[in-house]
């Protein structure tokens, strides 16, 4: 085995162990030290909230590094894991299949070494989750929905959402077209190929598909304060 085969291997195995560790012990001491009402949580509440800092850690880590273009897959084994594990607490289908996309993508990056810069450009989405997992933990510790804080966090993950996860999907796109047809790409063989883009689809359309879900929320609730703003003012104006 190469040293740059063992480097990949004893990176995995090592962020796998950290992460782990991370979610069984490291998150319960930690939340209960900042936010006095995770304690009153229930069982599946707090499960859900250290999956959900391990993912929002994982998120920066992957997203900084990625910036640098540091090949690294940190995450998705122990996340995917979690999820299966405790399934009847924060199973999702969705996210399964988005888990196994990406894993199945990554498994031609780190064993063939191709395709690198796409791994790390996919990887800049996970800039948008730490803004997803705030929202849960605002909503399982009852903050109300229209606090200055949650549609703050609100319309940031919106924003951020939409930069890192869709703005970024015509460049891709745009970019594998160019490159369609070319010595380079055929060298890749016809399953990476296929499994470059097939992944890409796969992703991209769960990626619409949920923010479709979030400028709704997010026009809903800007919506709504309008319209109290609005009745506000006009009990003013009577009160004058």
């Amino acid at each position: 085995m190469d040293t740059n085969r063992k480097l990949v291997i004893s990176t995995i195995c090592t962020s796998f162990v950290t992460f782990q560790f991370l979610f069984h012990y490291v998150s319960y001491w930690f939340s209960a030290k900042i936010s006095p009402g995770f304690n009153s949580l229930s069982l599946e509440k707090k499960i859900e909230w250290n999956s959900r800092v391990v993912s929002t850690c994982h998120s920066l880590l992957v997203g900084i590094f990625a910036f640098f273009l540091c090949n690294n897959l940190f995450f998705l084994p122990t996340d995917l894991l979690i999820l299966i594990w405790h399934w009847k607490v924060i199973g999702d289908k969705f996210f399964i299949i988005h888990h196994c996309a990406a894993l199945y993508a990554y498994f031609f990056v780190l064993k063939d070494g191709v395709l690198a810069y796409i791994g790390n450009f996919r990887l800049l989405a996970e800039l948008s989750s730490p803004f997803v997992n705030q929202r849960w933990f605002f909503e399982a510790l009852k903050y109300p929905k229209f606090s200055k804080a949650n549609v703050i966090n609100g319309i940031l993950m919106t924003v951020v959402f939409f930069i890192v996860r869709i703005v970024s999907i015509p460049p891709l796109y745009s970019f594998i077209y160019s490159v369609y047809g070319t010595e380079p790409y055929r060298r890749l063989g016809l399953l990476i190929q296929c499994s470059w883009i097939s992944s890409c689809l796969v992703l991209d359309v769960m990626n619409v598909m949920w923010m479709i879900k979030i400028s709704k929320g997010c026009i809903k609730v800007i919506s709504l304060i309008r319209q109290d703003k609005d009745k506000n003012s006009l009990q003013n104006g009577k009160l004058d």
